[in-house]
């Protein structure tokens, strides 16, 4: 996959619309049971940005974005500003928002991780686009800066000296954005004002 390190213009990205999609067949027998089956074990968001574009300079700051992706030949990294953050996004992060693994004395390398849910079925999201500088991580609650962070992947590797003991909580906390490309190859622009432009359909689907 083609991916470029950039983010698609946050200004615009606050006003679009937008969240995850999952796959679902339902089956409804003749005594009018269902059956259900998740086709997906991962969700997938799908986002329009169209609804950000505001003036003139929106409309050719994506114009501009969409033609150095190429369409849809490139992804990108995207700010859902709804769920963007390991905590809520009105809340500060901490290092220990979230669990990404348990050490067992040799193991230096953990994925940054995002959990879902209240306890029944939580779901367990794969974090591979943190944002640079805002990774923050510790062991059994004590943060700790004796780590490296690829932002293009979201793997934490402890240094040497520092890989987590046995049985010691390893948590994290984070800033992330999500990877996904342009779902069309045409933008349908229209100029509504002198002042005022509108590209009503800017779809975008997350990649992996």
């Amino acid at each position: 996959m083609s991916f470029d390190d950039i983010r698609f213009p946050v200004a615009i990205s606050r006003g679009a619309s937008g969240g995850p999609e999952r796959r679902t067949e339902i089956v409804t027998t003749a005594s009018g049971r269902e059956e259900r089956n998740g086709r997906w074990a991962d969700s997938r968001r799908r986002y329009n940005a169209g609804f950000g574009v505001k003036t003139l300079n929106d409309l050719h700051a994506v114009l501009a974005f969409f033609e150095e992706r190429r369409g849809r030949l490139h992804a990108f990294r995207w700010k859902d500003h709804a769920d963007c953050k390991s905590c809520l996004p009105q809340a500060q992060i901490a290092a220990t928002d979230q669990v990404i693994g348990t050490g067992d004395g040799t193991t230096a390398v953990f994925q940054l991780v995002k959990s879902y849910g209240t306890g029944i079925r939580n779901y367990v999201r794969t974090i591979t686009k943190p944002v640079a500088g805002t990774v923050v991580v510790a062991v059994n609650g004590t943060p700790t800066s004796q780590f490296a962070v690829d932002a293009t992947t979201g793997i934490v590797t402890f240094l040497s000296g520092s890989i987590p003991a046995a049985s010691a909580s390893v948590t994290a906390g984070f800033e992330f954005d999500v990877p996904v490309r342009f779902d069309t190859d045409q933008l349908r622009v229209s100029l509504v004002s002198f002042n005022a432009g509108d590209i009503p359909d800017i779809p975008l689907i997350e990649v992996r």
